[in-house]
């Protein structure tokens, strides 16, 4: 096996074993909690620009298989483990980690402490990394972190976002949608995962995929019953084209020229706070993994749910007309607004999991309650 070497932006180096790509990769290292869910981790285009520590120690047990992706191809930009599987037992699997990850040209270290990394993390904060096997010289890999920049201020977006309008087929597997799926949703595409559109299956029958730079005119041209805007990578302050997209939703909804129920994800609830006049800030390391506790605050109920973000609303700047509903228990930074007068609400955290457990999947319902309420 050949040797790579990991050089964070506080001068933390050590090496390891090369996972992957024999080659190099910069980018902003966060931690995942998750205990499994790799594959979906990989494909989730909202780690576009980072570098993904997993925090359970042994990856790969399970393989790699078509049905596990959220999106076309692998997002990440590199990826780092405490140690890879050497067995790969599931019935499902078509081929290793390993395999993937070079296939795909993906950069990625094992047998590295990915406890030490963690920890400097949460102390330190969320910082640029490089993984490398092919220069070990610390520092020609200094000055190269030194030059990539920050993913503060970098619109990410348009690097994962699909080109063309196109219409979503499936649902989820899981469960059977209770009534028909009836509607038309129009989906925002910042970097949409697969298992919201599969969720979004269960309850419309038509779901429409945009561009994040789509005219308001294309997307009335749908009629659409329901508007999301999708998860998606980095800071949502350079995505102007959405947040100016936000603004004219929202202003059609107050001025009573639409007729339809809009939501947010993770970076689509940011982007909707930020056309309503609210602000963003970098949180110290994110939030990333498939164990975060959220609390709805208008039922006292709990969920367990499924997280990935490094920006935050600030409570302090959202106007008067927005009401918080959830909160994260973690740290009580909130995950989940209202409107009190429009059909508009939105959540931090991700309901159709992808990793991670499906206590918010509700939120779907939720969603198309609201939109059905129009008709």
């Amino acid at each position: 096996m050949k040797k790579a070497c990991i050089l964070l932006e506080d001068g933390f180096y050590q090496e390891g074993l090369s996972l992957g790509a024999d080659s190099e990769t910069i980018g902003e290292v966060v931690f995942n909690t998750s205990m499994s869910g790799y594959q979906e981790i990989l494909t989730d285009a909202s780690y576009k620009g980072q570098i993904v520590c997993m925090t359970y120690p042994l990856i790969g047990n399970y393989g790699v298989n078509p049905q596990d992706v959220e999106s076309s191809r692998v997002r990440v930009d590199g990826f780092i483990i405490k140690e890879r599987s050497r067995i790969v037992s599931s019935w499902r699997a078509e081929k290793s980690l390993e395999e993937y990850l070079k296939q795909n040209n993906i950069v990625g270290i094992d047998s590295v402490d990915t406890r030490a990394i963690t920890k400097r993390i949460r102390a330190k904060g969320s910082m640029k990394g490089l993984i490398s096997a092919v220069d070990f010289d610390t520092g020609s890999l200094k000055e190269k972190l030194e030059r990539f920049p920050s993913i503060v201020g970098r619109d990410l977006v348009k690097e994962v976002v699909c080109r063309e309008s196109y219409l979503w087929e499936e649902a989820t597997q899981e469960e059977e949608p209770k009534e028909k799926p009836t509607g038309t949703v129009a989906v925002i595409d910042c970097g949409i995962k697969f298992s919201i559109l599969r969720n979004l299956k269960n309850y419309f029958e038509k779901i429409i995929v945009l561009p994040a730079e789509a005219s308001l005119d294309k997307i009335l041209e749908l009629n659409p019953q329901g508007i999301l805007f999708s998860n998606g990578p980095g800071d949502p302050e350079p995505v102007s084209y959405a947040i100016e997209l936000g603004r004219k939703v929202i202003e059609r909804l107050r001025n009573k020229e639409l007729k339809a129920a809009v939501m947010g994800i993770c970076l689509g609830h940011q982007i909707l706070g930020l056309a309503l006049g609210g602000k963003t800030y970098k949180l110290k390391f994110g939030h990333h993994g498939g164990n975060h506790p959220v609390k709805d605050l208008k039922t006292g109920k709990i969920d367990i749910t499924s997280q990935n973000h490094n920006f935050c609303l600030d409570i302090q700047t959202l106007p008067r007309d927005l009401e918080v509903t959830h909160i994260n228990l973690y740290d009580k930074t909130p995950e989940g607004m209202c409107h009190k007068n429009l059909p508009l609400f939105s959540v931090q955290f991700h309901p159709e999991a992808g990793p991670g457990p499906f206590d918010a999947r509700y939120i779907f319902g939720n969603f198309k309650k609201m939109a059905d309420s129009l008709s």
